[in-house]
């Protein structure tokens, strides 16, 4: 594997090289071109548009006007290598997709993903969050520039079909308790951020969890839904006396009726899956597939960089004792790589 990732850092280096230097060249036209004369505002290549911005333009602007998404300004800022646009000085757009896999001369890209479970406004406990804690770790976030991402486009990252911000980051919540929806989700609102609730939907509706309505709501304000089975019992393990077909049969029943009820109740795609207690198998996975989902995540400590397992991907669990800087641990978001 290490070397399939050495392959990929040499040719993104050398498409990086082309890439600049041809910028740097063409860049010299503006600055160039017969002095005088009034220069163009841009001037399009094949694989990047040379542009020299006005003072009503931003990098979200440019990237809605040449790349069709407001949300990849990143990419232009990243590219030219500045925070800030200044009027009149040039700088280039790239057509091409680049940074595919978040290869760097001497690093790849890893994706945080963080797993909640419960919150609560007067303590905390191994798998409860205080409020206040929350909204520290989701201020810090903010603060220091992450995008919160959905899972589509993690997988999108990880099947080298788009990159993503340097900093891109994925917020997962477990189980369904009332809480989310009391406590997590108005903050994750204030702060614009995306969030995928794993839920088991045996769960759904009790004393202590989120009701169909209060998913419904969050559904259809952003926040994704998904399965983390029907009945939350280990599909890893057989019980004592059980036949392998019987095994077999209640593995197929409990992945299948999550994924009905979320399609049903919230009239959206199932495509993803959170394994009970992080456990999975071979048999398991190949269900999992032949089921129609795109990838599967377990609980196993780390970021997902883009050749992880899309059935086994890694997620970091946030106790309820984290200080903060237990908390900064879990969101690294690069991994550095000696090549020679």
């Amino acid at each position: 594997m290490r070397q399939l990732v050495a392959v990929f850092f040499i040719c993104s280096s050398v498409f990086l090289g082309c890439m600049t230097q041809h910028a740097k060249l063409d860049g010299e036209f503006f600055q160039n071109a017969g002095t005088g004369d009034i220069l163009p505002s841009e001037l399009k290549m094949d694989d990047f548009v040379l542009v020299r911005p006005d003072n009503k333009d931003t990098f979200a602007g440019l990237a809605a006007r040449y790349l069709g998404d407001a949300d990849k300004g990143w990419m232009i800022a990243k590219f030219n290598r500045q925070n800030q646009l200044f009027p009149g000085k040039p700088l280039i757009v790239p057509l091409e997709k680049i940074y595919l896999g978040g290869l760097n001369e001497d690093s790849y890209q890893t994706v945080p993903i963080l797993v909640y479970h419960q919150f609560s406004n007067d303590y905390s406990d191994n798998l409860t969050v205080k409020t206040e804690n929350f909204y520290e770790q989701m201020f810090y976030l903010k603060q220091n520039g992450y995008t919160v991402i959905g899972l589509d486009q993690l997988l999108d990252f990880m099947e080298f079909k788009s990159p993503l911000p340097e900093k891109a980051i994925v917020i997962t919540i477990d189980d369904g308790w009332i809480s989310t929806y009391e406590i997590a989700y108005p903050i994750l609102k204030k702060f614009g951020f995306t969030a995928t609730l794993f839920v088991y939907t045996d769960f759904i509706e009790g004393e202590q969890a989120m009701n169909w309505s209060q998913l419904k709501e969050m559904a259809e304000n952003g926040i994704d839904v998904q399965s983390h089975t029907h009945s939350y019992q280990s599909l890893t393990m057989i019980k004592e006396n059980e036949s392998f077909k019987s095994y077999f049969d209640f593995l197929v029943q409990d992945i299948k009726n999550s994924k009905m009820a979320i399609q049903h109740h919230l009239n959206q795609d199932c495509r993803y899956l959170a394994y009970p207690f992080g456990e999975t198998n071979p048999l398991v996975v190949s269900l999992v597939k032949k089921l129609g989902f795109r990838a599967a995540f377990t609980v196993s400590r780390g970021g997902a960089p883009f050749f992880e397992n899309p059935y086994a991907i890694g997620r970091s669990i946030i106790y309820g004792d984290f200080d903060m800087e237990e908390f900064i641990k879990r969101i690294s978001y690069k991994e550095t790589v000696t090549l020679k």
